[in-house]
């Protein structure tokens, strides 16, 4: 086992800067948060899209993709969600350290969760984005199921059911996914990357 004190991190010649500017983008971590079936994964490729055609490099880190992996040891107890969000920080801070704009597409269920991954990065780094959606769309959703599964007692800690859900208390974008057009959802973020100055105008 090697000591931490051997351990030190190597900075790179090529910086954070360099890259975002031959990307012609500033890198950036979009936190889609919101209830099993809020539409999370669907905007966050639905904005990856247009994001693509309009020259950006993304890449969209999917709650069920990084438990094929990453997180594939761990439960869904509140403990083990921590422990997810924590690595998937670790994560995203080094997709937007290589200059990428990280979609990440988690319900993330607790505040402090989120928070800390917050403050993992630079202030203007971080964009938190509330996918604002009533239980009972997503029940109506639910392409998987999991809410009939959970109201019958065949899913423990399901969230919004037998585990709990903490909306954001100061996101940057709240975004009605119950009744708003998807589109419309995405032209509200690619706003709001044009107001921060994460992308240009003409990118």
């Amino acid at each position: 086992m090697i000591h931490r004190a051997k351990v030190s991190w190597h900075r790179a010649k090529v910086t954070r800067k360099h890259r975002e500017k031959q990307n012609g983008h500033k890198s950036v971590i979009l936190w889609f948060t919101g209830l099993s079936s809020s539409g999370k994964s669907t905007l966050a490729h639905a904005l990856e899209e247009r994001l693509y055609h309009l020259g950006c490099r993304t890449f969209v880190f999917d709650g069920d993709n990084v438990r094929h992996g990453l997180c594939s040891d761990l439960e869904f107890s509140l403990a083990e969600r921590a422990e997810n969000i924590r690595r998937i920080g670790e994560m995203v801070k080094l997709t937007i350290e290589a200059g990428v704009m990280a979609l990440t597409a988690f319900i993330s269920p607790m505040v402090a969760d989120r928070q800390k991954v917050r403050a993992l990065v630079n202030e203007d780094d971080f964009i938190e984005i509330y996918c604002r959606c009533p239980i009972e769309i997503c029940e109506q959703r639910d392409p998987k199921g999991l809410y009939k599964m959970a109201r019958a007692g065949k899913v423990k800690e399901f969230t919004g059911i037998s585990s709990p859900y903490e909306p954001p208390k100061n996101p940057e974008l709240v975004l009605d996914t119950g009744d708003t057009p998807l589109e419309e959802c995405v032209e509200k973020i690619l706003i709001l990357l044009l107001k921060k100055r994460i992308i240009k105008q003409n990118s």
